[in-house]
């Protein structure tokens, strides 16, 4: 099968972001990888969206069809390829990263009827996908958030720190839950060290 995938999955401070330019970048450099390359962020995929200058968050429904047409998009350029015939990895290979896909949706509707996001991570694994959950340690979630925009931290209270953390490690807890239960095959990475380049090969290696 020459089509690989990769989902990043975790908080927003977990260095999703970070990880995907160092896959980017490592995948790029690799002569014998493939030429076609496609790289979602969580804007075209994720549950909340910062739209006209307000949240807002989608449905159940249409974040499914949001999902699905990301999937079938992937899955055409596959069927395409297929149809051409036997070809090598670089020529006629597709590689594809996305962030902030099916664990994000089990997350955000975690009381809902799983069988249609459970139909929709099959079609993923068959299509050589890898969920990458990124977590981070306890310890250092105080700094992780503030890292991010120091100056939304300035006026804020301890107990609104404590607050936000509580919520990281929380939804953390939550997305290993869901991983367990979706289709997708999924490896856990600890990014405390922010060692993006070693993660991006231990990753690229695996799949």
């Amino acid at each position: 099968m020459n089509i690989r995938g990769i989902i990043l999955e975790g908080y927003s401070n977990a260095g999703k972001t970070s990880l995907l330019r160092a896959i980017k970048k490592l995948q790029a450099q690799d002569e014998t990888a493939e030429n076609s390359v496609i790289v979602l962020g969580e804007h075209y995929s994720q549950v909340l969206n910062y739209v006209q200058g307000s949240y807002e968050k989608l449905s159940r429904e249409d974040h499914l069809k949001l999902l699905r047409s990301r999937v079938d998009m992937v899955k055409q350029l596959n069927d395409w390829a297929v149809y051409l015939g036997p070809h090598a990895r670089r020529s006629r290979g597709l590689f594809y990263v996305l962030e902030r896909f099916h664990l994000n949706h089990r997350v955000a509707f975690a009381e809902a009827d799983a069988s249609e996001i459970t139909r929709l991570e099959e079609d993923l694994a068959a299509l050589g996908a890898t969920c990458v959950l990124l977590t981070i340690s306890p310890e250092v979630t105080e700094e992780r958030i503030k890292s991010r925009v120091p100056s939304e931290w300035i006026n804020k209270s301890e107990v609104e720190v404590r607050q936000a953390c509580q919520e990281l490690l929380e939804t953390q807890e939550k997305c290993r839950i869901h991983a367990q239960r979706s289709k997708v095959p999924t490896m856990e990475l600890n990014t405390d060290k922010k060692n993006w380049d070693e993660l991006a090969k231990l990753i690229l290696d695996h799949i």
